[in-house]
Formats: structure tokens, C-alpha cells, sequence
């Protein structure tokens, strides 16, 4: 009998939506039920995410696994879909509530660390695309029960804290074609490949831009990610100085997967400015077809990264461009090839 998973993306953003293919693609044996839901009205969507689940005629089935985003109001599904509550979980966290920058967050933000909680308390199994996400989801969930005046459940952190198995996004055959390859003799091609919004780090690109202006050293800037109906003002500063001085290369998002991952070929240098960052599958997928990272000391990188690519200021960033004895690091360990097994393991199994 084949298994079958009920897969629930309810804020189905790129990087989900990367992950929910890959797995659908790189499992056959296992019959998929995906239900989606757009990524926009992202509080609506976060708060109700359930009741738009829950009577949606995919979900009657029966299900021997449900393998859900931790956007899944998993606790509140379970109620207005009972049938489901007897069906064992596995909430997966591309990303947590408690690790925003703090204007990210917003209002809400309370609300949304608290229902992240409901989820992973009623769900069987916790799996975390790094250990940077789930040590602060741990962490930030332990010092928000802490505040609260009366009546925490003793074991509930206990539970949050004993699971928690890592298992990054795998990344696709199709982008390590590039990998290996030596860095051009020619000026060096930088990509920066993220969402154009704050949380990116705008600002610091900026001062990046700056910096690489006054060494006088030959480059081209790429400035590529999702974007949205309006750019920062900060954003628009950036290319400014680029396109003006003559460094810009290619600005705008790249529709087409072909396109963006010969571009990503290209280039030498993959840099992030980040403010927050669970896996950076960006970034991952440009090292992977043979980028150099750059990128800052903290969130998940050194995770990811040993020293030689990391950077604590905008004069060792500069630095790490502009040094054309760097080799980009192996990733096959974190293609779909390596890491299948554990998949298939943990949905056969869970």
C-alpha cells in the first residue's frame, strides 16, 4: 500500500514552495496531497490559515502522515478538523516567530509567537531547516513562557526542547553545473540575490557599494531577488550609485530558472547583507554553481560557512570580494542526491 501525505503549505512563499517540489519530485513512492495557500496578507494569512484549511474538501481524505510549514495554525486545524487530530505531524520551520528583526515583526508579533507554540506543542515530530532556527525557537519560546504570570503547563517547554531534528531545504541538481570552476581573471561579478526589503540588509549593500567604489578595484554588481510593488527608497539609492558609476550589471528579478542560474554561473561572489537569515537557500543555491560566499558572522552562516567566508564589517567584506584566492566551498552534502534518505526516512517513518 502506498503511503500518503497530506502537505500543508499555508503561506506558500519561494523558498516553500522550493522545498514542497523538491521533496514531491525526489519521492515518488509516496502519494502527495498538497494544499497551498498564496503568500500575501501575510498577518491574515498567518492567523487564518486554519479555518481557510480546514474546510477545504483535499483535506477528508485519509492521510497516514500530515507534513505541515510551522505557518500551519496546527493546533487550530487540528480542532475544526478532527479527523485529522489522530493523524501523526511534522511541523517544519523554514522559519521561526521569534528571530525578526524587530520592525519586521510589527504588531501581532505576540500573537504570532504564541500560535508558533500552540503548533509545535501539537505536533509529533519538530524539524528545523538549521540549528540556528531551532536554537532560536527554543530559546524564544522558553523566555516567552517565562513571562507568562501564571499557569504554564511545566512541561511544556520540555517537550518544544526535546525534538528538534535539523534538516535543511536540499538544494537541486541543477545547480551545481557550475560548481568547481575557478574565479574569472577578469573585474569581479558580485551577485546579490534577496528580497528587496529591509530585513536584507538595504542599508548595509549600500555601505558595501560604497566601499568597493572608493578601492577603485573593476566590478559588477548584480542585483537580482523577489520584489515587490514598491522598492525601498534605500534600494533605489543603491542602483543610483551603481548604474551611475557604471558598475551595475543585471538589475531586476529573473523569472526565468534557466536565465537566473546562468547568471548565478557567472558570477564570482555571492554576498549577503542579511539582518536574519534560517537557511539562505539563496545563497546556497549560488555557491552551489560556483560563487564564493560572503557573508556576515552571525544568523545561520557560520553554520554553513567556515571563517574564511565571513565578515564582521564592511572593510572585511570588501576584503573577501576583492580576494581572488577564495574557491567556493562544496555543497553536494546538501543536494537532494545526499540527503533523500533522511526524507524518505522521516516520512515513511514519522
Amino acid at each position: 500500500m502506498p503511503r500518503h501525505v497530506l502537505l500543508l503549505s499555508p503561506y506558500d512563499a519561494v523558498s516553500h514552495r522550493y522545498w514542497r517540489q523538491g521533496i514531491v519530485a525526489s519521492l515518488p513512492e509516496i502519494s502527495f496531497t498538497v494544499v497551498t495557500l498564496p503568500a500575501r496578507y501575510f498577518a491574515w494569512r498567518h492567523r487564518g490559515n486554519s479555518l481557510s484549511l480546514a474546510f477545504d474538501e483535499r483535506l477528508a481524505g485519509r492521510f497516514d502522515l500530515v507534513l505541515a510549514t510551522s505557518m500551519t495554525d496546527l493546533s487550530a486545524l487540528k480542532g475544526l478538523a478532527p479527523h485529522l487530530a489522530t493523524v501523526p505531524s511534522v511541523l517544519y520551520f523554514h522559519e521561526n516567530q521569534f528571530a525578526y528583526p524587530e520592525s519586521v515583526d510589527g504588531q501581532g508579533g505576540l500573537e504570532r509567537r504564541m500560535t508558533s507554540i500552540y503548533s509545535a506543542l501539537a505536533a509529533d515530530r519538530l524539524v528545523f531547516n538549521s540549528d540556528y532556527n531551532r536554537r532560536t525557537f527554543v530559546d524564544g519560546a522558553g523566555s516567552l513562557l517565562a513571562k507568562m504570570p501564571d499557569h504554564v503547563p511545566p512541561g511544556a517547554m520540555a517537550r518544544i526542547s526535546a525534538g528538534g531534528t535539523v534538516m535543511p531545504v536540499p538544494l537541486g541538481k541543477e545547480v551545481f553545473a557550475g560548481q568547481g570552476r575557478g574565479r574569472s581573471g577578469r573585474a569581479v561579478d558580485i551577485v546579490w540575490n534577496h528580497r528587496w526589503e529591509y530585513d536584507k540588509g538595504l542599508d548595509a549593500l549600500g555601505e558595501v557599494i560604497r566601499a568597493l567604489l572608493a578601492s577603485d578595484a573593476p566590478f559588477t554588481m548584480h542585483l537580482v531577488g523577489q520584489q515587490f510593488r514598491t522598492t525601498p527608497e534605500v534600494m533605489d539609492r543603491n542602483i543610483a550609485m551603481l548604474r551611475e558609476s557604471g558598475h551595475l550589471g543585471h538589475c531586476g528579478f529573473v523569472a526565468d530558472r534557466e536565465d537566473y542560474l546562468a547568471l548565478l554561473a557567472r558570477c564570482d561572489v555571492v554576498l549577503s547583507t542579511s539582518q536574519h537569515e534560517f537557511q539562505g537557500l539563496a545563497v546556497l543555491e549560488a555557491v552551489a554553481a560556483g560563487c564564493v560566499p560572503v557573508v556576515p558572522d552571525r544568523l545561520v552562516y557560520p553554520e554553513l560557512f567556515d571563517g574564511r567566508y565571513l565578515y564582521g564589517d564592511v572593510e572585511s567584506a570588501v576584503a573577501l570580494i576583492l580576494d581572488r584566492a577564495l574557491r567556493p566551498p562544496d555543497l553536494t552534502h546538501l543536494g537532494w542526491a545526499t540527503q533523500v534518505d533522511r526524507w524518505r526516512a522521516l516520512l515513511m517513518d514519522g
